[in-house]
């Protein structure tokens, strides 16, 4: 399907084929012909409702459309569905372009990244609008090879995931790319097909991946993309009720059809493995789970229920596609309500995403983010609720460009207090989506605390780089990053409770949080103490399961990242032997004002500690043993002194009896005269 350079009885030209089942006539128009289609009029193969046609006369470069008389009689300029390429908006025409072969350098990369499971992996994604990351002072846009920059910006970063929002053909910029044209050609605001190809070549030598945004829930309603295209309902539904997407004012694909379902999963595989990309989110998978999703009226399916069973049906062949033909993919959800196993296999009753972004975790945070923090305790269960169901998928934290537009404000706009407050709960909350357990996106320009809301027709504000608090809250977010894609703990056991500790949820007085992320290694673990309040906590004991040393590795409230400094750097914390927590030991910190601390067990230092103890125990031991052996050598002289010629031994033993004996009888004569002299005088008294 659409168009080929190949070799037709001898002769080299190209090939164009499309599906038009209901059209009466299609005809192969554009400058090449003076947009008389008269003489390329396209062949209906074998009454297929394929239509096609080989050509000599146009060549790489060339614009071309379909001109389609409809069913229903009217002629309809279409762009190519198939297309890989078209011209820049606001021409529509599609371009001929051969793909021919690329020269791929990523085989080094793929052949690492498939040996390693996604799930055990630091997922750290950068979310991006290619026509808005910079714009040129005319209001050009930075094309592919010019935006290599902002590759290097993210490995510098510490990302390790690019997530682009729509870069598939797109007629109107203010829909940022999410109302699509051309669902296999590359927007040409940026470059050729070949140039995007470079792209993610160039983003795989430096370990990016790269994941992009797809709207497989709607397309646009534009004349010439594929509404009514052979003048019926050819890709959308035909029941009104179902095809019309009131609240964008777009239409719904009708998945139920096999002819629509190859159309959409052919499509995402040729991503896949045309461009070499990583993974794909798909947007608005809400809007396809049900049938009354949209404003308007809706009929239940034919068992009297909500759910929209074609389109279920489709997200589960999406997956089931997907990993059957592409090694290691991510395949994200974007899901915004409850709808249960998003994340579990299709043959357990689930719809087989890798990842689904929590959209609960991410409202209940920024709410209370936005409360002063005086009123913070009233409210704490916003900040640990989404810890009960943290591990019912396999979540993503999405902090992404949906919230700061349409008068959401910026992140930085959205926190309470002055200017230095509202830069430390920024920080505090960054602290917050790095410590709780999922993969992690962020939008571009939250990393340096953008002031503006986004706008998709201007660059960044990256002048604010200058000034002193948004140039250190850059560098604290890379910090951050750093620090996730090194700990193990915080991504290698994300998807279950063995990598997680609530240590301490309950002090909401206080609005401090403790949590505990773990690795496989039971002693691989980092502690976060998060304290939602301006007020400084010294002595705060905190429960720690291992006899150790502990030490502070990360704190937002560090100068360096414009903080108060209240930190406990190169301070060593001693545990002590007394429960806490719920655990054997704990250690007594600082509490930083508005922040966050990062607290590891040091295994060096804990090692030098125990040998020191058990030199110290070597000391004590000697000292109460020293009596025992001078009493021993006292022994050992006695023992020597009794040891000696047994015969004057004996000798001497007899000498001593003899001079006792005789004293004795001496004694004994001496009290028999003194008994008999006391006798006479009692006598003579008498």
């Amino acid at each position: 399907m659409g168009n080929h350079k190949v070799n037709y009885n001898g002769e080299e030209g190209i090939s164009f084929m499309v599906w038009a089942p209901n059209a009466q006539e299609i005809q192969l128009v554009g400058d090449f012909n003076d947009w008389d289609g008269s003489s390329h009029k396209m062949d209906n193969l074998y009454d297929s409702g394929i239509w096609s046609i080989f050509t000599t006369d146009l060549s790489q470069g060339d614009i071309y459309k379909y001109n389609v008389v409809g069913c229903d009689g009217v002629s309809r300029l279409k762009s190519d569905p198939y297309g890989t390429f078209a011209e820049l908006r606001p021409e529509t025409a599609s371009k001929v372009f051969d793909l021919g072969e690329f020269d791929w350098n990523d085989e080094k990369y793929l052949e690492q990244k498939n040996k390693k499971s996604v799930f055990e992996q630091p997922i750290n994604i950068y979310e991006v609008h290619l026509g808005s990351w910079k714009r040129k002072w005319d209001g050009d846009f930075f094309n592919y090879e010019e935006l290599y920059e902002m590759l290097e910006y993210c490995k510098d970063m510490g990302y390790t995931h690019i997530e682009l929002m729509p870069i598939t053909e797109y007629p109107l910029d203010m829909s940022w790319g999410y109302q699509t044209i051309g669902y296999y050609a590359t927007t040409s605001r940026y470059g050729n097909p070949n140039e995007f190809k470079a792209f993610v070549d160039k983003a795989h030598e430096l370990g990016l991946g790269i994941i992009l945004d797809f709207a497989y829930s709607h397309f646009c309603k534009d004349v010439h993309g594929l509404y009514r295209f052979d003048g019926s309902a050819q890709y959308e539904y035909a029941n009104p009720l179902k095809a019309e997407n009131l609240g964008w004012g777009t239409a719904h694909f009708d998945v139920g059809k096999p002819e629509v379902n190859s159309f959409l999963l052919s499509n995402v595989l040729y991503w896949f493995k045309e461009y070499h990309i990583d993974g794909i989110r798909v947007d608005a998978v809400s809007s396809m789970l049900y049938l009354d999703y949209d404003i308007g009226d809706w009929e239940p399916n034919q068992y009297g229920g909500r759910e929209n069973i074609e389109g279920i049906n489709f997200l589960r062949r999406l997956n089931e596609v997907i990993y059957a033909n592409i090694k290691n993919p991510i395949v994200v959800a974007e899901e915004s309500t409850a709808w249960p196993m998003v994340t579990s296999p299709t043959y357990s009753g689930g719809l087989g995403f890798s990842y689904k972004w929590n959209m609960g975790w991410m409202n209940d945070t920024l709410k209370y983010m936005e409360k002063d923090p005086i009123y913070r305790k009233y409210h704490h269960d916003l900040i640990t609720f989404s810890f009960m169901y943290a591990f019912s998928e396999n979540f993503i934290l999405p902090l992404s460009h949906d919230e700061v537009v349409h008068g959401k404000k910026s992140l930085l706009d959205k926190m309470p207090g002055d200017e230095w407050q509202k830069f430390a709960n920024l920080r505090l909350l960054y602290a917050y989506y790095m410590i709780h357990p999922g993969k992690k996106l962020l939008f571009m320009g939250c990393e340096f605390a953008q002031g503006l809301e986004w706008r998709y027709s201007y660059g960044l504000e990256w002048e604010l780089l200058e000034i002193e608090q948004h140039s250190k809250m850059k560098d604290y977010v890379k910090d951050l990053n750093h620090l996730y894609k090194d700990e193990k703990s915080l991504h290698q056991l994300d998807n279950t409770y063995k990598g997680f500790d609530f240590v301490d949820p309950n002090n909401k007085d206080q609005s401090i949080i403790t949590l505990m992320r773990l690795s496989k290694d039971p002693k691989d673990f980092v502690i976060a103490i998060l304290n939602f309040t301006p007020n400084v906590y010294y002595d705060y004991k905190v429960g720690v399961p291992y006899e150790g040393v502990y030490e502070e590795i990360l704190n937002s409230d560090n100068e360096k990242y414009y903080g108060s400094n209240q930190t406990m750097e190169n301070a060593e914390l001693i545990s002590k032997d007394e429960k806490w927590h719920n655990k054997q030991y704990h250690i007594t910190i600082k509490v930083p004002p508005l922040g966050a601390t990062f607290i590891k067990l040091n295994k060096e230092k804990t090692k030098k500690l125990e040998k020191e103890k058990v030199a110290q125990k070597d000391v004590e031991n000697t000292i109460i043993d020293e009596p025992i052996k001078e009493t021993t050598v006292k022994k050992e002289v006695d023992s020597k002194v009794v040891g000696k010629n047994v015969e004057e031994s004996k000798k001497d033993l007899n000498i001593a009896s003899t001079k006792q004996s005789s004293k004795a009888t001496v004694n004994s004569k001496k009290i028999k005269n003194k008994k008999k002299k006391n006798i006479k005088k009692r006598v003579k008294n008498r």
